[in-house]
């Protein structure tokens, strides 16, 4: 490894957002969103439940999956905020503008996060897992509408040596010393 090399801006950004997944209260797929601006941060979010409701996490069961929602109505029943609603919401509570943002997240957004994504003026989402939903006709939806208004869209992987790259940096003290 070559100490000049650096990871890619994408590769920089999509770990920031698995590691703001870390955060995430969710049983069933925890998720992390960076909304980014001119390479800098605006704002994250990762999924988990609104203030002062109970987290699935510390209840150690999903609740909806314990009440045994149907697929079809499943979000009308889910405790947790979604990474990009989260993100999005963050971002307005602070006053700051989306406009011409580009979104990085671990899981391609809901269709009701899309929507909230490209309302609030994202230009860009970039996924590292699709979302495969049950529903493969709602899915296509999602995709033929998104398309229609002009957002880019683009899976991201984060390569394996910008991993290691990173790993480096995160096991052991970051700042210690390197050239005596």
């Amino acid at each position: 490894m070559k100490s000049s090399i650096r990871p890619s801006w994408d590769a920089y950004f999509m770990a920031l957002a698995k590691l703001v997944a870390s955060r995430s209260t969710c049983l069933s797929r925890p998720t992390g969103c960076v909304i980014v601006k001119d390479k800098q941060i605006i704002s994250t979010g990762y999924n988990g439940s609104m203030p002062g409701v109970a987290h699935c996490s510390e209840e150690g069961r999903c609740y909806r999956r314990s009440i045994q929602a149907p697929d079809a109505g499943k979000y009308d029943f889910c405790r947790s905020i979604h990474a990009e609603a989260n993100a999005v919401a963050l971002a307005s509570k602070k006053g700051l503008d989306l406009e011409g943002s580009v979104v990085y997240a671990t899981l391609f957004p809901c269709f009701v996060c899309t929507k909230l994504l490209v309302r609030a003026g994202v230009k860009e989402i970039i996924f590292e897992k699709g979302y495969e939903s049950v529903d493969k006709n709602r899915d296509q939806h999602w995709k033929e509408a998104l398309e229609s208004t002009g957002v880019k869209v683009r899976p991201f992987k984060i390569e394996s040596e910008d991993i290691q790259f990173m790993l480096n940096f995160l096991q052991g003290d970051t700042s210690e010393r390197r050239i005596k």
